[in-house]
């Protein structure tokens, strides 16, 4: 039987700071059928972008050529720019209407966390500046950030000698649509953590209609300042969100699952009426961000708070050695299986060479898990609960804690928020 192998490429730049436009040069520039290769072609905006295309290996000279003439040469038709703003505006109007806030949520908190500065600047393009992007703003935009010194190209399933001569033949010394390049000062501003709380008030009862709609919740998300993934901290932090878990109420349970994670067990499994609870952990190559995320009906929010913030003061006291070790093994578990995917192979690759200048091999990341100590996690939490937190509410948010409660609640010993008293009900 024959087996055609898989030949992945990806092209990444770094841009921290224009993510407005990542979306739009993205959707623009994949619109080839490359069916005659048999290649399967993708692009995908986030702090990176990233250009794949899956193809057999007999034709790496065509496709690192075709995958070339894509990045450096887009046409940017009339057409296809107002085809792409139809898109992002329905996109725009499709994430204030899908019944997952995450993604909303995730936006908010970042926002809150770095307030006007590098990633809390807005990810989704504002509705009136979706006429302003214009083929002048995209080439200015690609001539400053689509340079050699922020790019990688890598491969899985080639040979490194005849990609590094495709490389030279197609991509050094190429002359880009938008003119030579030069060098310009571009912004590399460092994140500055800010903490702070970013709320929005929307009626969530009309969500989701129907025989079984969802019911009318109120999402919160706090969170707390990590690490980045340059620094040693970033593998025990890994460890801490996989230990924290989390999922929601009427998730299927079953080996690796998480069942056991914190959040289960301390969250889920003892307050029925708790709808989710997930930690999450975004880093970044200056700073970091652990979140624990919430929903629960609009009328429990401050017994929801409460019991996130008990949650965070809990990470930085005893680490129990059968949790721990089962948060590892689960870390590298899934660490393993996502590798066995070539395009996630080339992924790691590419973003690991484009951070770091280098990549670490797998069993190399494996032992970095294993060595993660009980004292570790400790330490790592304990720093963390010295800053400032950042908090993004969604829904109906009468009965919120203010920001300062939540601070308050965070710097105790046991998290509990200050009592309040009425004199009227």
């Amino acid at each position: 039987m024959k087996q055609n192998i898989l030949v992945e490429l990806l092209t990444f730049w770094k841009n921290w700071h224009f993510r407005l436009l990542l979306g739009m040069t993205a959707k623009m520039k994949f619109s080839l059928p490359w069916k005659s290769m048999g290649a399967f072609v993708t692009a995908r905006p986030q702090d990176t972008t990233m250009y794949a295309v899956s193809a057999d290996s007999k034709g790496l000279d065509i496709v690192v050529g075709l995958l070339a003439d894509v990045v450096l040469h887009p046409r940017l038709t009339d057409e296809e720019i107002e085809m792409t703003r139809m898109a992002v505006q329905f996109e725009l109007e499709d994430l204030n209407m899908r019944p997952d806030p995450e993604p909303l949520l995730t936006e908010m908190i970042h926002e809150a966390a770095y307030r006007g500065n590098t990633v809390g600047l807005h990810r989704f393009c504002p509705t009136e500046n979706i006429a302003k992007i214009d083929r002048e703003v995209l080439h200015s935009y690609l001539k400053n950030y689509y340079t050699p010194d922020r790019m990688v190209l890598a491969g899985v399933g080639v040979e490194h000698e005849h990609l590094v001569e495709c490389a030279g033949k197609y991509l050094l010394g190429a002359q880009p649509t938008w003119g030579a390049v030069r060098t310009v000062d571009v912004d590399r501003s460092m994140a500055q953590y800010t903490g702070g709380i970013v709320k929005l008030e929307r009626d969530m009862s009309n969500v989701s209609l129907g025989p079984t709609p969802i019911p009318e919740l109120t999402h919160i998300m706090v969170g707390l300042e990590s690490c980045s993934f340059l620094e040693e901290d970033f593998i025990p932090f890994a460890v801490l969100n996989m230990m924290m878990g989390g999922g929601g109420s009427f998730s299927a349970g079953g080996p690796g699952k998480g069942m056991f994670s914190r959040l289960y067990l301390n969250v889920l499994n003892r307050h029925h009426w708790m709808y989710s609870a997930t930690s999450y952990h975004h880093s970044y190559e200056d700073t970091g961000l652990l979140c624990i995320h919430a929903s629960a009906d609009p009328r429990q929010v401050r017994e929801m708070v409460e019991i996130i913030t008990k949650e965070f003061i809990l990470m930085g006291g005893t680490v129990d050695v059968v949790e721990l070790e089962r948060a590892k093994t689960q870390l590298m578990a899934m660490l393993m299986m996502n590798l066995e995917a070539r395009p996630v192979i080339f992924e790691d690759v590419g973003r690991q060479v484009l951070a770091t200048h280098s990549r670490k091999l797998p069993h190399e990341l494996c032992t970095l898990i294993s060595n993660v100590k009980p004292e570790d996690v400790k330490r790592v939490a304990s720093k963390m609960l010295r800053g400032k937190p950042a908090v993004a509410a969604l829904g109906d948010l009468t009965d919120l804690p203010t920001y300062e409660h939540i601070q308050a609640a965070l710097s105790s010993r046991d998290g509990r928020l200050p009592r309040t008293y009425r004199l009227f009900r």
